[in-house]
């Protein structure tokens, strides 16, 4: 017995010992293989077994990658289930998203459109011989549905190229939601301002305002 404890004890030292938390450029000891090393194919080598002698297959047709099933039309594609465009954006709108509308607008529709949407970016004011590009401040596009600006950034119009590959979905809603804010800004009377500061710059007739539970709730998409 005193053999067999002593032997435990030094085991246990070895164990111990080998842990010290030292790093080490060794191979792990695998005490159970599992399917380390199963046969198997890895990408571009080739496979006897198929005709085309390659390993990677190509997707079944109408294979859908898993999270990138959109069934939301609206959201996806700024259309009804009828194929029109959405008269209004399909999701809430905030301070934050038309901070991130304004930081993803400066980085890829400002060169063209101009800081103010007057379509007068630092590549229309240069002979570079680009096709002029759109002012946002036109009645065609003040009264255009979202989902048609929507479907714009998603895949183009005439000379604009498509930027559905380079910006995300709610990117995307949140650039036409600051486009709407450029529009407002350039187009604005002071009977759009709130009604406290239609009073406090002397506006006639300026409504009063009426009590509400939380004045600087988002809008709700409908």
């Amino acid at each position: 017995m005193r053999r067999l404890l002593f032997a435990g004890v030094v085991l246990a030292s070895l164990l111990l010992v080998g842990c010290r938390g030292t790093q080490s450029d060794n191979p792990p000891i695998h005490l159970n293989l599992d399917m380390d090393f199963q046969p198997k194919f890895g990408p571009q080598e080739a496979n006897p077994l198929f005709e085309d002698n390659a390993a990677m297959r190509t997707p079944v047709p109408g294979t859908v990658p898993r999270g990138a099933v959109r069934t939301d039309a609206a959201l996806y594609e700024g259309r009804t289930e009828e194929g029109n465009y959405v008269a209004e954006m399909p999701i809430a709108i905030n301070r934050a998203v038309l901070e991130r509308g304004q930081d993803r607008y400066d980085v890829y529709c400002a060169v063209c459109h101009g800081k103010t949407g007057a379509g007068d970016g630092v590549i229309m004011r240069q002979d570079y011989g680009y096709t002029p590009a759109s002012s946002y401040h036109i009645d065609r596009l003040r009264t255009a549905p979202d989902g048609y600006l929507y479907d714009v950034i998603n895949n183009g119009v005439r000379n604009m190229p498509a930027y559905g590959q380079k910006i995300p979905v709610m990117d995307r809603w949140a650039i036409v939601a600051y486009i709407r804010a450029l529009q407002r800004s350039q187009n604005a009377s002071p009977g759009d301002l709130p009604p406290e500061q239609q009073a406090r710059l002397g506006v006639e007739d300026a409504p009063t305002a009426p009590p509400t539970a939380n004045p600087t709730a988002s809008r709700e998409a409908p």
